[in-house]
């Protein structure tokens, strides 16, 4: 018999179920709590608001991003970060309309307050992601590295979010030609240092 979700994770699912039908932006609290035959006061206790529900979300990713991250071994890093952005971009992809409606949501010019703690978010799943390929640059170079990715991953998200194409083939390929060319800026940039 399978283990029981905990509450936590079924508020989250039943808050992207509510958002598949109706969109994140007519997600509300109570119906959550309808749904679940729970109090509002349950819902409470584990997320201070609704956007903290989507971040939950966004977390399962980061997880299961770390979990294949020693599975990668000895190859090159180009594709261990491959894989883990493709994984993270995996575990929401049944779900991509809500994250393109929460990030939208997000980056709304009057909610500047979820605009910074997106950014944060961002920084934090760049660590991470660094730390599941295996990344071990120190001083300028990975503050080099780290503003690379950055700008790397929010692309592959933002191209994610609208790609159509089966088993989301057109991302990978924009991701695979992107950590071709910042391999060779890099190779380019420590070889100028080196000399």
């Amino acid at each position: 018999m399978a283990a029981r979700k905990n509450i936590r994770d079924r508020i989250v699912d039943t808050a992207l179920k509510i958002a598949d039908e109706k969109g994140w932006g007519r997600v509300r609290l109570h119906d959550i709590a309808d749904r679940l035959d729970i109090g509002l006061e349950d819902i409470h206790k584990q997320f201070g608001e609704l956007d903290e529900i989507g971040d939950a979300w966004f977390a399962r990713a980061d997880t299961a991003m770390l979990k294949i991250g020693g599975k990668a071994g000895k190859l090159p890093a180009a594709e261990r970060l491959h894989r883990a952005i493709v994984c993270w971009l995996d575990v929401l992809a049944p779900h991509r309309r809500v994250a393109r409606d929460i990030l939208t949501y997000k980056l709304r010019w009057p909610h500047v307050h979820l605009t910074a703690a997106l950014v944060v978010r961002l920084s934090q799943t760049v660590q991470w992601l660094r730390e599941a390929a295996a990344l071990d640059a120190t001083g300028r170079q990975k503050q080099i590295e780290e503003t690379g990715l950055s700008m790397l991953f929010a692309s592959t998200v933002a191209y994610w979010l609208y790609d159509g194409s089966a088993d989301q083939r057109r991302t990978r390929e924009f991701l695979r030609r992107g950590l071709a060319r910042s391999d060779r800026l890099m190779a380019r940039l420590w070889r100028k240092s080196a000399a």
